[in-house]
């Protein structure tokens, strides 16, 4: 999103995703789910098995691989109905959506906002032990997904001798390269009766654990950081960039990239450091810029409104006025300009 001359918009928040269903078509209320289809959602409670729960269960093909510390599950949808799928047992579950468009529904990790996300294609989802995972979806195409069931508890992960067990916390619709591209590897040997495959894809299967780990301690620094704001470094290059674009619409993608930072951890970030959000400072300052120029008496007030990034007088006359509380004639008139 541009950091434009809108003062309605909201860098951080312009997604709808993990916003309730503003047409209330269905909610989750009470262990049920109630609207137009007005069904009990089985994933609302813990489940007989410990793999997800899909009802209908005849709209799935599904196929499981048992490596003892790790199941690996590949399933198909084969019909675009409305279905339902529920979760919640003592181990750890990975999602791989790979094929997910939805023409309706919702998803809910427990701990998490409940997304109503459209489109997922290529996006992870992780569950830990013990949450409640659910959701129901009408879908666009024919679902493919991977579901991968994790037993930390196993000797195959003693990953750290001496310590406790990591934690790793929920995610819902994520990406991660490294992660995606071993969850594949391991999806390949799900039907794999070649021998030696079970060795490695209990191989495949300590690496995954390992890069989630990882994910999850950057995620926990990234954390850390934010709440003291951007290092002095990062608040100079990222205000630099400002002055040099101050005319331009500024992404906030670009301004993250500048700081290495996610959009929303830098926009939480920025917010702490300079006690207002990018879009908000690069608006600040194109007005600072235009009281300067409205000094000048031979420049119009047309002329000033371009030459601060405006397009066009009104959207720069309302600007000025919420930043100041005068109009730019009004201001040049009260300064004597």
């Amino acid at each position: 999103m541009a950091l434009d001359d809108s003062m309605d918009r909201d860098p951080i928040h312009g997604s709808d995703d993990n916003s309730p269903d503003r047409q209330g078509r269905s909610t989750f209320v009470a262990g049920e789910r109630t609207g137009e289809i007005g069904v009990t959602l089985s994933g609302l409670r813990p489940p007989s098995r410990s793999i997800v729960e899909i009802s209908p269960a005849n709209i799935a093909r599904r196929r499981l691989a048992n490596w003892g510390a790790i199941q690996g599950e590949r399933v198909n949808v084969t019909r675009r109905e409305t279905f339902e799928y529920g979760f919640q047992a003592p181990r750890h579950l990975l999602i791989a959506h790979e094929r997910g468009e939805r023409e309706d529904g919702e998803t809910l990790i427990e701990g998490l906002p409940r997304s109503t996300l459209r489109e997922f294609n290529c996006k992870l989802s992780f569950v830990p032990a013990g949450h409640k995972f659910f959701g129901w979806q009408t879908p666009r195409v024919l679902t493919r997904v991977t579901y991968f069931y994790i037993d930390l508890q196993d000797r195959l992960f003693d990953l750290e001798s001496g310590g406790a067990r990591p934690t790793i916390g929920p995610r819902l619709f994520f990406f991660d390269q490294a992660v995606w591209d071993t969850a594949l590897k391991l999806k390949a040997e799900v039907g794999n009766s070649d021998p030696g495959s079970r060795q490695y894809a209990e191989a495949l299967g300590v690496v995954l654990v390992h890069e989630l780990i990882r994910l999850e301690r950057a995620t926990t620094a990234t954390a850390r950081l934010i709440r003291g704001g951007l290092p002095v470094w990062q608040q100079k290059r990222v205000i630099e960039f400002i002055e040099e674009h101050l005319t331009e619409d500024i992404s906030l993608a670009a301004l993250a990239e500048l700081a290495g930072l996610s959009l929303y951890h830098f926009a939480r970030a920025f917010t702490q450091s300079f006690g207002v959000p990018p879009h908000h400072y690069h608006m600040a300052r194109r007005i600072g810029r235009a009281r300067n120029l409205l000094q000048a008496p031979t420049l119009s007030v047309t002329q000033i409104g371009v030459q601060v990034g405006f397009r066009e007088t009104s959207s720069f006359t309302r600007a000025f006025r919420r930043f100041t509380g005068l109009t730019p004639t009004e201001y040049r008139r009260h300064r004597g300009g």
